[in-house]
């Protein structure tokens, strides 16, 4: 297993050399700015890459509109379930996978909204053509599709895994994910759909204490995901992927703790 970072691309200049000066060469580009998916970014990515042996893992792909990172106003705004961003984004996502192929990239992550955990629900089979349609896209680019964990239960995961069907689609496990949206925890995730983790994001968490706001991330260690049990289920499955550390802080605060959780990761590993 390599350990990793997360950086968004537009950052990446000065978070690559950072990177490497932690000791960390493998990372997740994840970019938001679909106006940065350019010829010229892309040729700048590919020198820094070079420069710092760097690697990356997976392009995580955002799309534009609303977003709402709630239980209220999430399933309204994010991803692909919303009808009213769903042809755009789609788009988008198709957009990112090109710009990716650029880079060399062979795996594209994103968060694919709130999928319905009732197969009967109305949206569930529109928001399905959706997302194949974009594993399509990605297929012909020798890419996988994928879904970032959270907004929806392990099983939900698993059941629109088979039930799209391209056989080109992954998870990115987000540790911390499934504790803050309350839909599960990653060691138990693993039993799921353990077969189709293609990446992580190293991240801790706790539980919401309410029904209207997410759980809340704290650093590596201080949260609910069991890490030292996460890394042995990883080698029972085979895994040797990357560890993608991502802390959603800014400042010397995020660089210590990403520190903090390198230091760890290399023990359990």
């Amino acid at each position: 297993m390599k350990i990793g970072v997360l950086m968004t691309l537009e950052e990446a200049k000065n978070r690559i050399a950072l990177a490497t000066e932690m000791g960390i060469h493998s990372c997740q580009l994840c970019s938001w700015d679909l106006t940065k998916h350019t010829d010229e970014m892309a040729e700048e990515i590919l020198g820094l890459l070079d420069k710092y042996d760097m690697e990356v893992s997976t392009f995580w792909a955002g799309w534009s509109g609303p977003q709402a990172w709630n239980f209220t106003e999430g399933p309204l705004t994010l991803g692909l379930l919303p009808t009213a961003y769903r042809y755009r984004r789609v788009q988008e996502l198709k957009a990112a996978s090109d710009f990716a192929k650029k880079l060399g990239i062979k795996q594209v992550a994103t968060h694919a909204g709130f999928i319905p955990e009732n197969p009967h629900d109305p949206q569930y089979a529109g928001m399905l053509d959706a997302l194949r349609e974009v594993a399509e896209h990605m297929k012909k680019n020798g890419q996988y599709l994928l879904f970032e964990t959270g907004q929806e239960t392990p099983v939900t995961l698993l059941r629109a895994i088979g039930d799209i069907g391209t056989g080109n689609l992954g998870v990115n496990l987000d540790t911390a994910n499934l504790i803050l949206y309350g839909k599960g925890n990653p060691v138990d995730a693993l039993d799921v759909f353990g077969q189709y983790v293609m990446d992580l994001h190293i991240k801790d968490g706790l539980f919401p204490t309410d029904g209207w706001k997410l759980g809340h991330e704290v650093a590596m260690g201080e949260g609910k995901a069991d890490f030292p049990r996460i890394i042995e289920k990883l080698k029972a499955l085979g895994y040797d992927g990357a560890l993608t550390i991502e802390r959603e802080i800014s400042g010397e605060k995020q660089i210590e703790d990403i520190l903090k959780a390198k230091a760890l990761l290399e023990q359990y590993i």
